[in-house]
């Protein structure tokens, strides 16, 4: 049953996402600051995007300028958006250096919401000839206490990346003992067709999910990459079981190509006719953690 709640939706507006793959992906700083603008307008009240350095192998250390030059951008017309970066998953480099850029922003003044993702994925991709290993990504369990440390420290909302069941039990458990910060937002992902991690976005998964989180109290949206979180039919249930929706270009891996505002906008009229129409950015953190 739908809690009522507007519904928050983050537009994920480029990610790895190539040009060849969907010409309207965002990649140069013009192409995001108009991008964003156009998602807010859509209905969308967070949104991530990346730059063009990678997620997997060198360099581990991202830049921050890319980022400000545009969320500055940004916030000229829509101050104090929720905008959030990526990090790097080289395993080879301290989760210090991986973080840096996030850090540095903050120290600029220019960081409104901080990202961390809760554990290693051994993720691989499938196809004709079978699956495709890539490299692992993410953070250790150490390296998870050393950004729950930070995170609590800069007193930012804060995104938690969940891409399987053992990472929402470890953020759990640093909840129990009190290390979560207080504006926390769970991010469940499910694997899209291609995608062979976490699971598959059904209503039966996503009831998993739930199961472990309804009592807890931290808002969680859900997200398909590789995939497509509304045409799978997951964005309507977890609207519907009280969550929230991600959506954006660096996941879509649906029919056509759409831009990341016709995405946000199907989203916000999803919710709308369950009785949650879209947060807006004076009402994200009500929505959220009110």
């Amino acid at each position: 049953m739908s809690s009522g709640k507007p519904l928050v939706i983050e537009a994920a507006i480029n990610g790895s996402t190539s040009k060849v793959a969907n010409p309207n992906v965002p990649r140069t700083v013009e192409e995001i600051v108009v991008t964003t603008l156009a998602c807010v307008d859509a209905g969308a009240s967070i949104v991530h995007n990346h730059n063009d350095e990678p997620n997997f192998g060198e360099p581990s250390v991202h830049s921050a300028d890319p980022y400000e030059v545009a969320w500055r951008q940004i916030w000229a017309t829509r101050p104090g958006l929720l905008l959030h970066p990526t990090t790097s998953g080289e395993r080879s480099s301290a989760i210090a250096d991986r973080f840096s850029h996030i850090a540095e922003l903050h120290q600029r003044g220019a960081l409104t919401m901080a990202t961390t993702d809760v554990g290693c994925l051994s993720l691989a991709t499938d196809g004709p000839e079978g699956p495709m290993a890539l490299p692992v990504f993410g953070n250790s369990a150490a390296d998870v206490d050393w950004l729950f440390g930070w995170c609590r420290e800069a007193d930012l909302p804060l995104h938690v990346s969940i891409y399987e069941p053992g990472f929402l039990r470890l953020a759990l458990a640093h909840h129990k003992a009190g290390r979560l910060p207080a504006r926390t937002k769970i991010q469940l992902y499910f694997g899209g067709p291609t995608a062979l991690f976490g699971l598959p976005p059904t209503r039966t998964s996503l009831n998993a999910y739930v199961e472990m989180i309804s009592d807890v109290g931290i808002p969680w949206m859900v997200g398909v990459p590789w995939g497509d979180v509304l045409g799978s039919g997951l964005a309507e249930a977890a609207l519907q079981a009280g969550g929230h929706v991600r959506v954006g270009l660096e996941d879509f891996a649906g029919q056509g190509q759409p831009t990341n505002e016709e995405l946000v906008a199907q989203a916000a009229d999803l919710g709308a006719q369950h009785g949650r129409p879209p947060a807006g950015m004076d009402d994200v953190m009500a929505a959220l953690w009110g």
